[in-house]
């Protein structure tokens, strides 16, 4: 069998960071290990702080329990491992503003609201 590069098709980048993009821009899920928990996340902005990539999102669920609130937080991404796209679709949180302050001009990539 020959491989997509040999059939003169790209492949699909790996790793962490074109997962994490892929979600954002499919409103898909992604699974993750963070702090010794095991994440589904909502994938909201994809931006840097401090020369660092972070990655704002809402955990769905945290060792497979449901969060007591839907909120957004902050996840540094050397800090998440074992990063995988999950067949789940989400709808952007309500009180997420990827026009704040926080975000102008360092923002690499954000979910579509529509």
């Amino acid at each position: 069998m020959k491989t997509p590069a040999e059939q003169g098709e790209a492949a699909a980048p790996v790793g962490q960071v074109p997962t994490i993009l892929e979600a954002i821009v499919r409103k898909k899920c992604v699974s993750s290990i963070y702090n010794r928990s095991e994440l589904t996340l909502a994938p909201l902005i994809l931006y840097t702080r401090h020369d660092e990539l972070h990655l704002d999102a809402v955990a769905l669920e945290r060792d497979g329990k449901l969060p007591r609130e839907m909120k957004i937080g902050t996840y540094r991404l050397s800090g998440l491992g074992s990063v995988q796209l999950v067949d789940r679709v989400f709808v952007p949180l309500d009180g997420f503003d990827p026009l704040a302050e926080r975000y102008c001009g360092v923002t690499l990539m954000v979910v579509d609201r529509v």
